[in-house]
């Protein structure tokens, strides 16, 4: 990249329905990588004084310039990041995200650090975010496809004493359309359902089939078909309301 003389990207943003582990890749790169990393929920620099969320923003690149190389992560970006309206906007949130701006594309150089954000509502995102030398790259975070929900679920059955009938392809399958915190949801459902059985009988009963399917009757499925739709339309440049 020196020798073509051309600069890494500065940000990625991590967009996709909730439950669909944005948050939990954004650690697996700062793991894989071995950098350190700095994890920052918007929503709680919203809740501090007047001046302190400003102030805790400039303290956190500061913090990951120092620890370079580093990973700066801002999970529900859209709470400090949301649209200015009329290009103004006024209140906290909008000095955060000037902020925010002014750190990422400021006159300090932001040599060794990379950002990672993350939001379910990339639609409300302010554009200055999205411009170029900032979040230039954005990622679509889908639901879990066959493979991923069949992979999800044999996470699970290493960790929890699953019976021997418990056919993996048939729950992925069953599955379809469920995010990746909902299939953990019906794996821990069924597994209390187990404990209390245990409770009553006295013995070592184990994660069946059946505990399996009955839980996904009880873990609803949030993730519409429309909400997708939504995310590809933005994804493509047509744009979409987040109601």
């Amino acid at each position: 990249m020196k020798r073509i003389g051309i600069m890494p990207t500065k940000g990625l943003l991590l967009y996709g329905p909730p439950g669909c582990s944005k948050t939990l890749s954004a650690q697996a790169m700062a793991t894989e990588a071995g950098f350190n990393f700095f994890a920052v929920k918007g929503a709680e620099l919203l809740n501090m004084y007047v001046g302190e969320s400003e102030r805790a923003v400039r303290d956190i690149f500061s913090r990951a310039r120092a620890a370079s190389p580093s990973i700066i992560f801002f999970d529900e970006i859209d709470s400090i990041g949301s649209k200015r309206e009329g290009g103004r906007g006024g209140g906290g949130g909008v000095n955060v995200l000037t902020t925010l701006l002014n750190e990422m594309d400021g006159i300090e150089s932001l040599k060794g650090v990379t950002v990672l954000a993350a939001t379910n509502k990339p639609m409300n995102l302010d554009l200055a975010l999205l411009r170029p030398g900032r979040f230039d790259e954005l990622l679509y975070v889908a639901p879990p496809d066959f493979a991923g929900r069949e992979a999800i679920f044999r996470v699970r059955q290493r960790k929890m004493d699953f019976a021997d009938d418990v056919d993996i392809a048939t729950l992925a399958t069953l599955t379809d359309g469920y995010s990746g915190a909902e299939l953990v949801s019906i794996c821990e459902k069924a597994g209390a359902e187990v404990v209390e059985i245990c409770k009553e009988s006295g013995e070592d009963v184990k994660i069946g089939m059946a505990h399996l399917v009955g839980a996904i009757k009880f873990v609803k499925k949030q993730i519409t078909p429309e909400m997708v739709e939504r995310f590809q339309r933005w994804a493509a440049g047509v744009g979409g309301d987040t109601d």
